[in-house]
């Protein structure tokens, strides 16, 4: 019934399985792949037939996570997956970029590729299953790809790279990692680093590219066993040749001469007018205009790439090294708590920095739980920034990939949430594009970030780098244009401090490139992020030392967990009302870490005083403000530290003799009282008498003050008392009548 294949290597000391023919048989190729108890369906789909004009390669990645991979239930309203997560698409790009450039040059048939993950492990991340498993289903399908792609995934720690690390292992590595590419070279590489040299990066991309050979060489074996009839390649007609010599012969020298103009909104005038010259001519002479669509980019590339290898100089008139004109301004919104205007040449990001408290971390619920994150990047690229009209709706792949790029750049130099307990927010709002803008938001966030008060360990930058590579020689550009970018064969972005690398994509759009490549490209890199740095310098070397007055001032304070109840009160009603009376917002962790903010300095302070007061302990000795809340007969209840009471006797009320109890207080009456000790039921006995009600100063050792009840001598140090017997002599001998107690019923004693 089933036409089933499996293979099976160790890989990274865990098993790697591969299975075909048992699952989705209906697919053009459908494996699914297995790692540790992670497993990933993977399939590939491909339409006979492409669209009639169309001049694009309609290929389509999704990334799908099922919750019963992890055995849970979906939360929301409909308990089922929905749109996807800012996770699977990040994902989704992750498998698009190493495969896209694989497919043969003029197919333009739809393909789908879909990844739903089955299982997760908890310990082995899907992403590059999903990578190896759609690189084995295109390979099985018979589409056209010149694959297989083989992915890793590379930490680092101790001086030593980590193949495929654990989740548990992440959490101490310095390097996260993921490298993808061909048996002759790299393709893509993604990654988040801890300030690591140059030479650390290249190692760990060279290490993962031989790491996954093995992977290749098992999907080519499983291909050679259950690999379906090859698709024929696209070939070239003669109408096309013949079209193609005229485009060149009609378009050549009109867009070369455009290409001579250095500003890009001129340029993009004279190329247009160049192309619609050319297609007025092909229309003249009968040819079909539409078809050259395609043609007349290629051209293009022709034109710049060739411009660039033979002159060494670029679009812009600038040689390959050389950075565009910078500048940094920062302080420009006066509300917002940290803000950044980053300009180079013709891009511009606009990046606005918001500290927010605990309460506003992102709850992301994800295969791994729910967890928070407390630094969010949004990246935004309105159709203006091009000198377009367009629609503006939810953020599309591009907008999150980018963000995400930026994000891994400047993470690894927040503070520890411990020293700078804030939640901290960076927009990105690219008011102008020719050329890295995600680069751009690096440098502009971490100045915005900055100019907040963040104290970030160090400022960090970012450059886009280029390549140009023809049979001839090659060119590595640094800080590439828009159009280096679309006519060029890498995009390469490196970001860091002065100290090393923190972030690291590239996306290669031929069929790879060498480690030499990348080395010029990683020093190349360095020196125009290290003058990027000095750039940024001009509007701000670091962090200021406070955070903005708009923004809100956190403090941080511990209580012990059994003390935790206190605070909150039944049913929340203790802390409702400190967060109602001072307006400050609070944050309890089960650690017993609070956090208070509030941007009033003096409501943030009574919050401060009104937990502690809750949570402290009556010290012997130490005098308290409180307020009467009963009396009696025997004296006065007085709350005095939080929600606690002691009693004040009649006796400790003040000085002297005190008939009743509200001569000298009354209930709601503000007193300054002493603790003077604690009963046999561990109650608080306090004293007024020793404290001077004006001022609150200690006044026991006063002359002529008897000292409190709690304060007297133990019977033992008392001075020796006279026996009843003699007094009773002493009163007999003056002729003093015996003392009748008040209240007694015995008749005076006369000898």
């Amino acid at each position: 019934m089933f036409n089933y294949y499996r293979k099976e290597l160790d890989w990274g000391g865990r098993k790697l399985v591969l299975e075909t023919g048992k699952i989705a048989r209906q697919a053009d190729g459908a494996v699914m792949v297995s790692y540790g108890e992670t497993i990933v369906l993977c399939t590939a789909v491909g339409v006979k037939g492409a669209k009639p004009g169309q001049d694009f390669f309609p290929l389509t990645v999704n990334y799908q996570e099922k919750a019963f991979a992890v055995g849970r239930i979906p939360g929301g309203f409909f308990k089922r997956e929905g749109r996807p997560s800012e996770m699977e698409v990040l994902k989704s790009r992750l498998i698009d970029r190493p495969i896209r450039p694989l497919f043969p040059e003029g197919f333009r048939n739809e393909v789908q590729l879909i990844a739903t993950v089955l299982s997760y492990d908890n310990e082995n991340d899907p992403d590059i299953v999903a990578i190896i498993g759609c690189s084995a289903a295109l390979t099985l399908s018979g589409i056209p790809f010149f694959g297989p792609v083989g992915a890793a995934r590379v930490g680092y720690k101790d001086g030593q790279y980590i193949l495929n690390p654990a989740t548990d292992q992440m959490g101490s590595s310095e390097l996260d990692l993921v490298v993808a590419g061909t048996s002759e070279g790299v393709l893509m590489v993604e990654s988040e680093a801890n300030e690591l040299s140059e030479e650390v990066m290249l190692g760990a991309v060279t290490f993962g590219h031989q790491a996954f050979q093995t992977v290749i060489h098992a999907i080519i074996e499983l291909a050679e066993h259950t690999a379906r009839e090859p698709w024929p390649l696209p070939e070239v007609s003669e109408e096309e040749q013949a079209l193609k010599a005229r485009v060149d012969a009609l378009g050549r020298a009109g867009l070369a001469e455009a290409y001579q103009e250095k500003q890009k909104q001129v340029r993009y005038e004279k190329v247009a007018a160049a192309k619609k010259a050319a297609a007025t001519a092909l229309a003249e002479e009968g040819l079909d205009a539409d078809k050259a669509k395609g043609l007349f980019k290629d051209l293009e590339a022709d034109i710049v790439r060739n411009a660039i290898l033979d002159t060494g100089l670029r679009i812009d008139g600038r040689d390959t090294r050389t950075v565009r004109p910078i500048l940094a301004e920062v302080g420009i919104l006066p509300r917002a708590h940290g803000s950044a205007l980053f300009t180079r040449g013709e891009t511009q990001a606009f990046c606005v920095a918001t500290l927010g408290t605990g309460q506003d971390e992102q709850i992301v619920d994800s295969l791994l739980g729910e967890y928070r994150e407390r630094f969010m990047l949004h990246y935004n690229f309105p159709p203006y920034s091009v000198g377009e009209a367009g629609r503006l709706g939810s953020p599309g792949r591009r907008e999150i990939g980018h963000g995400k790029l930026a994000w891994r750049a400047v993470h690894p130099l927040l503070p520890e949430k411990e020293k700078f307990p804030y939640t901290l927010r960076v927009v990105s709002e690219i008011t102008e594009s020719n050329g890295s803008s995600s680069m751009a938001t690096v440098c502009g966030s971490s100045l915005a970030l900055m100019d907040a008060g963040v104290p970030l360990k160090r400022p960090v930058a970012g450059i886009a780098m280029g390549l140009i590579k023809e049979d001839k020689g090659f060119a590595v550009l640094s800080d590439i244009l828009g159009d280096e970018d679309h006519l060029g064969d890498m995009d390469f972005k490196v970001a860091g401090t002065e100290q090393g690398v923190t972030s690291l994509q590239m996306d290669i759009k031929i069929t790879s490139i060498t480690p030499d490549i990348m080395k010029i490209a990683l020093e190349q890199a360095r020196d125009g992020r290290l003058h990027i740095l000095g750039e940024m310098s001009k509007a701000l070397t670091g962090h200021r030392h406070d955070v903005a007055t708009t923004a809100p001032r956190i403090t941080t304070m511990n209580v012990p967990k059994e003390k935790i109840r206190e605070v909150i009160g039944t049913g929340g009603k203790v802390i409702r009302e400190i967060v109602e009376q001072t307006k400050c917002k609070i944050d309890i962790d089960d650690d017993g870490t609070i956090t208070i903010a509030s941007s009033d300095t003096e409501a943030a302070q009574r919050a401060i005083d009104w937990i502690r007061g809750i949570v402290a302990e009556p010290e012997i000795g130490v005098i308290y403000i409180g307020k009467v809340v009963k009396t009696a007969d025997f004296g006065a209840f007085v709350n005095f530290l939080g929600s606690r009471d002691g009693l004040v006797h009649i006796s400790e009320l003040a000085q002297g003799r005190v008939g009743k109890t509200t001569d000298v207080v009354n209930v709601g009456d503000s007193v300054k009282v002493k603790v003077i000790g604690f009963d046999e039921r561990g109650k608080v006995k306090l004293s007024m008498r020793v404290v001077d009600q004006a001022t609150g100063a200690d006044i026991t050792e006063q002359v002529g003050a008897r000292p409190p009840r709690g304060e007297r001598p133990e019977r033992g140090d008392r001075p020796e008392r006279e026996d009843r017997g003699d007094r009773r002599d002493r009163r007999r001998d003056r002729g003093e009548p015996a003392p009748v107690m008040e209240g007694s019923e015995q008749p005076p004693i006369n000898d």
